[in-house]
């Protein structure tokens, strides 16, 4: 999210700052210390809450990086961590005399144990494994803990190895039971074989791309840990990643409309983009890993896990019209192969929309607005199109098809433009303030609805979950604080109440040309903070009527996520609103009678049970590596996955329609049509939506008692 905020003097002191302590010009290897010095410059003078430089940051560095260099515990020992821990609280004086003898010998210890594993993987695979034997492998590597020697280290690695063949020998035997009896059966030993080799060759391709790694790369996980420090949206960019970063921004991709990220050894989706073909699909969800890709129908698979994310990346793009296969484990742990057909994902796609909803005996009609990012086009503000506007136009719509209610669905709408939110919010008030944001050394400042008009002035819902970011939680809170809506979702929204800013480090840096360029600083300057004083940063906004969710157990906002900013509260502002005052009695009533429903709801009942399915899950890391107990183990988690499945049917009592303002739209071409006959399908099955509909028809009913 943008923001424009008065920090002029604050870089011209950083620029300042920064030509006093490189006078001199300096020659390339000089580089990396002008660029952590130049990064702890621009971080002390312009974050919002920069961390001191002393031996308490130090020791955090070393932990947080330490987890980020070797978080699968694959490659350090315990013995070279001991060694590595005598830097624990140097590093803070290293980094301002710009030195890296901690990061060097990290890096060395590193390189070390990539030659060992290269050695230990060729040596392991050449022998076929025991699956008669006993033994159990864990998966989480914070209970695993370094190994303490190389011994250790390397029956870790035959546990990791006889895992992944084990898995493989256990999908590559349903493959075989579903043969005909034309088709010659494989022995377990084939089988095994296969596997091993399978394996061998992915290993081989990972080695070969992690020997193409930079010094820079790595030392960018460094640098990147520094920053993060201070809050994790903050962060060093190479010159390339800059550039694929507004490659991403850019709002047009050829893909699968997927936004993804490291998490350790896997790569992970934080989020599936509104209109693209894993959105269409329906098969592909947050917090997804991917283990394998494949290109085409028949293409050889590719195995991921351990890649950087870069590379992940490059191999689920392509150009439209070109077929890619994924392997996905879900959050249940389940498996299953996934085939998308790549697309052109275009912001058109992802722009407001409208339906009719009737699932009331009384024939009450609620307006249902779907919203999936606070889209804007900075470039041509007066004529392009922006997501306030598009509202404003359904808003208009939905009027003059009578409807008796409004729902505003803004569930995995990650934020957008700030100057849209503040738009949107007035279309329900008269006017007043709608957020406040703060930078570090000035006073809030309140950004407010100047216009008097309001453009619709009846019963109102907005729905939310964990996945509701940024702008998407500034109108929530909004709307909450004035009484204005009723606000129906998970148990909080993602808790983002940050802005971010970027600042090349080249503009900033006078001479020394011979060193750059230096890269991209992404710094948080400035926070979000409601009417009523209380931000949305980490806590997010809690519902006034909480619906469970398949994450109910889990962490998945701000708060999964290292050093996140702290809450905060500062002064409220004066606000009111007299359009539609849903009291707090009001809201009492309507929670009694959401949970009454909820209890009796065979869906929602279901989605506790698989939410704590889920957490239980995960919490189960220590795995079977005999094959009869592997089996028994796989079948057992299927099987319960199996009760879950299929939770959202479609509602008898609840009726969609499109408008009569959108059929010349929706009759354009064969793309729109099935477009719309997704989205309207999807909104027929939608428990959270069938229920915000009721929450709205009691709000309704009371309002008319």
């Amino acid at each position: 999210m943008k923001v424009r905020g008065p920090i002029f003097i604050s870089v011209a002191a950083v620029a300042f700052l920064v030509a006093t302590l490189f006078p001199k010009p300096v020659n390339t290897e000089e580089k990396e210390s002008v660029i952590i010095r130049t990064l702890l410059e621009f971080v002390g003078q312009l974050h919002y809450d920069p961390q001191q430089i002393n031996d308490d940051f130090s020791e955090r560095l070393y932990d947080y990086y330490i987890d980020r260099v070797d978080g699968a515990r694959r490659y350090l020992t315990q013995e070279q961590i001991d060694q590595l821990t005598e830097y624990k609280y140097q590093l803070d004086d290293e980094a301002r005399s710009g030195t890296f003898e901690f990061f060097n010998t990290s890096l060395d210890f590193l390189n070390e144990g990539l030659d060992k594993a290269e050695i230990y993987y060729a040596e392991i695979l050449g022998q076929p494994f025991d699956f008669n034997k006993e033994e159990y492998y864990e998966l989480d590597a914070e209970k695993r803990g370094f190994a303490k020697d190389d011994a250790e280290l390397k029956d870790f690695w035959r546990k990791s190895l006889k895992y992944e063949v084990l898995s493989r020998v256990s999908r590559r035997l349903k493959a075989e039971e579903k043969k005909g009896e034309e088709e010659e059966p494989k022995s377990m030993e084939q089988l095994e074989e296969e596997a091993r080799q399978e394996v061998r060759e992915a290993y081989e391709k990972y080695f070969k791309r992690l020997s193409k790694l930079k010094r820079s790369d790595r030392l960018s996980g460094y640098l990147n840990a520094l920053v993060q420090l201070n809050d994790p949206h903050s962060g060093y960019y190479k010159p390339i990643d800059k550039e694929n970063f507004d490659i991403r921004m850019s709002g047009e991709y050829e893909g699968i409309g997927a936004r993804l990220m490291q998490d350790g050894d896997y790569t992970r989706v934080t989020e599936v983009m509104a209109g693209g073909p894993a959105w269409r699909g329906k098969e592909i969800k947050e917090q997804d890993i991917f283990l394998k890709v494949a290109q085409g129908e028949d293409g050889e698979w590719q195995d991921v896990v351990s890649w950087v994310l870069d590379d992940v990346v490059q191999l689920i793009r392509g150009k439209k019209g070109t077929t890619v296969r994924l392997m996905v484990r879900s959050s249940d742990g389940a498996e299953r192969e996934i085939k998308l057909v790549r697309d052109k994902i275009k912001t058109e796609e992802t722009f407001a929309k409208s339906l009719i909803l009737d699932g009331t005996e009384d024939g009450e009609r609620i307006g249902y607005i779907f919203l999936p990012s606070f889209y804007a086009n900075f470039s041509d503000p007066k004529n392009g199109r922006s997501s306030a506007k598009d509202v404003a136009k359904e808003v208009e719509k939905l009027k003059a098809e009578g409807v008796d209610g409004i729902v505003l669905d803004l569930r995995n709408n990650g934020g957008g433009s700030l100057a849209d939110v503040i738009k949107m919010t007035g279309l329900f008030i008269e006017q007043g303030p709608i957020v406040q944001v703060k930078s570090r050394r000035r006073p809030a400042e309140v950004y407010r609805d100047t216009d008097a008009r309001v453009q619709y002035d009846g019963p109102l819902a907005v729905m939310t979950n964990g996945f509701s970011a940024s702008a998407s939680e500034i109108i929530a809170a909004a709307l909450q604080d004035y009484d204005r809506a009723v606000i129906v979702g998970s148990k909080a929204t993602h808790g983002k109440g940050t802005v971010q800013r970027f600042y090349d480090m080249d503009r900033v840096v006078r001479g020394l040309d011979n060193v750059k360029p230096l890269g991209n600083v992404k710094i948080t300057t400035q926070k979000f903070y409601r009417v009523d004083g209380g931000s949305t940063q980490l806590k997010g906004v809690t519902p006034d009527i909480v619906l469970p969710d398949n994450y109910n157990n889990i962490k998945i906002g701000e708060e999964r996520e290292d050093h996140p900013l702290s809450w905060t509260e500062i002064d409220p502002v004066t606000y009111d609103q007299n359009v539609y005052v849903i009291q707090d009695d009001l809201k009492t009533q309507l929670r009694a009678k959401s949970d009454a429903r909820i209890a009796q709801s065979d869906a929602f009942q279901k989605i506790v049970g698989n939410a704590k399915r889920l957490a239980k899950n995960r919490e189960e890391s220590l795995l079977p590596l005999g094959f009869e107990a592997y089996q028994a183990f796989n079948e057992k988690r299927q099987e319960e996955g199996k009760r879950f499945k299929n939770i959202f049917k479609e509602i008898p009592s609840l009726e969609v329609a499109n408008l009569e303002a959108d059929t010349d739209l929706i009759n354009e071409n064969e793309k729109n049509k099935q477009m719309n006959e997704d989205f309207v399908k999807a909104v027929s099955k939608d428990a959270y939506i069938n229920e915000t509909m009721n929450v709205l028809h009691d709000l309704i009913e009371a309002k008319k008692n």
